[in-house]
């Protein structure tokens, strides 16, 4: 019965993060659509590697969850400070340009939102992955 009650409690509290990453991801939708085809202040190599680790985490928790398997779920936990390290490098990188031209301002402050929209989604993943060593082993561990 425990297993059960952590099972039904953990998919809520999944669900909650999976609605969220769907918050975090309109709103990189609604700044593409603010920026429209504004020239970009510098190529998007960061950004677009931290969408893609943070979409592998994502499948990969999914797969942890389906597959009861904690230590999948671990690993997931893991690959978030790479997501991290990512976000504060682009901030700096962004920080600097607007320094030194600050007509970059409004387009960099825009990357800078999209970036931290996608830390916090490997974030709510890793909270996943987290609950999801709960349901399977009773234990609460971050």
């Amino acid at each position: 019965m425990a297993v059960d009650l952590r099972e039904l409690a953990s998919i809520l509290s999944i669900v909650t993060d999976l609605e969220r990453m769907g918050d975090h991801a309109e709103g990189i939708a609604k700044i593409n659509i603010l920026m429209g085809d504004a020239p970009l202040i510098k190529p998007l190599i960061d950004i677009p590697r931290m969408a893609d680790i943070g979409l592998s985490m994502l499948n990969t928790c999914l797969k942890a969850f389906v597959d009861r398997d904690t230590e999948m779920a671990r690993r997931v936990c893991n690959e978030d400070d790479q997501v991290d390290a990512l976000h504060d490098q682009i901030y700096r990188e962004l920080l600097v340009l607007m320094m030194e031209n600050p007509r970059t301002i409004h387009m960099a402050t825009y990357l800078t939102w999209i970036s931290h929209n996608l830390e916090r989604i490997a974030d709510r993943v890793t909270n996943i992955a987290e609950r999801i060593v709960f349901m399977v082993t009773g234990r609460w561990k971050r």
